[in-house]
């Protein structure tokens, strides 16, 4: 009996999902006919690149004045000995990290809200309390360096430490996600093809939890993003106890980012309807993603930055920070004409006139069939995927301060161009199956995909 017991908790614990619920069944290995490139080539590939990727990132920002052409000419045997090591200090600062956000997630105010439903008709819920915590955090951050407390340049200094220590970490909470998903998922989305490298990368749950906590949530939006935004606030601080003084370029460069992570949270309900949270399942594309390569990549412009104190005129400051808050405000108004015409029903106004509109249905694996609407006028009627074209400005616009003397840190936007147009392919090829003549129909009325007139 008291065996019984213990493996009823655990799979309570495991699986989220309050005691005496239903648990579902561990998902029956489905074989899929995945091309080879696309079944272990491409994981295996990216699996292995990333991590060196991220760490050779770091030591050109820290050893090599952030050129990656010093970084070359130094060599394999200087790499390796100017290699982070992963430290208790880092396990500390990204264990604390966590909990203080786990903490503001599960106790801030905040109604609890449901997302999309899946394909197998279940339906995530998450917590709304997003820009409060983003205050306490922010305000947490600036009192503790600008007070003193903490010292924002020994913390800097040992970036290096974390970020290596988070990649070790990454890499087998991304395995215990896969042993999760196999034998205790949280819903009936779990899907396992059998090809290993496929399944590990991919993930196998669409949204598992773990002690009743969403976990795309927590990782996904408050360690990391959250984190994301206290990177650069504390590049800003290091570099003005390292130089006296913060350039305009960091102000200019942190301004626009923070603004735009303030977005983020004030439309965190509406990232949860995105595409790429409704159909990517939680593995090594998405967690470790966001674990690891946030830090290395996505903070590249305000690390770099740190020894870089460029003195922009405030005019060029001012341009660059009003060109990103327009680039917010253009990704925002796009995001929010579509919650607001589903909201609605389609009973608003877009562009001050009445929205064109397509009801598509779509049929959840349970063979339930479920009606929606296609926006297509406002942004929605400009391309298929034209808010992409204000976030690529707006990731220019928190490199621009940089300048293009080197390449270190324009790599993210690259990076982002190249990964937003692989997600516009993906998810019009998922809109195509999920909607059918519904989406012929769309592609017809707003034939480009990004960028009128172009593509």
């Amino acid at each position: 009996m008291a065996s019984s017991t213990v493996d009823t908790s655990l799979a309570a614990a495991l699986t989220g999902l309050p005691r005496g619920e239903p648990r579902p069944e561990p998902p029956p290995v489905t074989p899929v006919d995945i091309p080879a490139l696309r079944a272990w080539v491409g994981p295996v590939a990216l699996m292995s690149v990333t991590p060196v990727l991220s760490v050779l990132f770091q030591l050109a920002v820290e050893h090599h004045g952030g050129s990656l052409t010093a970084l070359g000419k130094a060599g394999p045997a200087a790499w390796l000995a100017e290699l982070p090591r992963p430290s208790w200090f880092a396990v500390g600062v990204v264990g604390g990290w966590t909990a203080v956000q786990l903490l503001l997630l599960q106790l801030l105010p905040g109604r609890v809200a449901p997302g999309p439903v899946t394909p197998k008709g279940a339906r995530p819920e998450y917590r709304l309390n997003g820009v409060l915590a983003w205050v306490v955090t922010h305000a947490a951050l600036f009192g503790l360096f600008a007070g003193g407390v903490v010292r924002a340049e020994p913390l800097y200094a040992r970036y290096g430490e974390i970020l290596v220590t988070l990649l070790l970490f990454a890499f087998g909470f991304c395995a215990f996600l896969y042993w999760k998903g196999r034998r205790y998922p949280s819903s009936p989305d779990a899907v396992v093809t059998g090809r290993f490298a496929f399944d590990f990368f991919q993930g196998v749950e669409l949204h598992p939890r773990l002690l009743g906590i969403n976990l795309k949530q927590l990782i996904n939006c408050r360690v990391s993003m959250m984190g994301w935004s206290a990177v650069f606030v504390l590049a800003a601080f290091a570099q003005a106890e390292r130089y006296g003084a913060v350039s305009t370029s960091m102000v200019a460069s942190v301004v626009v980012l923070v603004a735009y992570l303030l977005k983020f949270f004030w439309w965190e309900d509406g990232y949860f309807a995105s595409m790429d949270i409704q159909h990517d399942r939680f593995g090594f594309y998405i967690c470790w993603g966001v674990l690891v390569w946030v830090p290395a990549v996505y903070c590249l412009p305000a690390l770099w930055l740190v020894d870089h104190p460029i003195d922009l005129p405030v005019p060029a400051a001012v341009a660059i920070v009003a060109l990103g808050l327009a680039s917010i405000g253009a990704n925002y108004q796009a995001d929010a004409q579509r919650q607001r015409v589903r909201a609605t029903g389609g009973e608003t106004t877009v562009w001050g006139k009445p929205p064109v509109l397509i009801p598509a249905r779509w049929t959840t694996d349970e063979g339930e069939e479920r009606e929606t609407i296609l926006l297509a006028s406002g942004w929605w009627g400009v391309a298929r995927h034209a808010h992409y074209v204000p976030e690529l400005l707006l990731a220019a616009a928190w490199t621009l301060p940089a300048g293009f003397t080197h390449f270190l840190p324009w790599f993210y936007w690259v990076f982002l161009f190249i990964l937003l147009m692989d997600r516009a392919r993906r998810d019009e090829k998922k809109c195509a199956a999920k909607y059918g003549e519904a989406w012929q129909e769309y592609t017809r009325r707003v034939p480009y995909r990004v960028l009128p007139g172009v593509w």
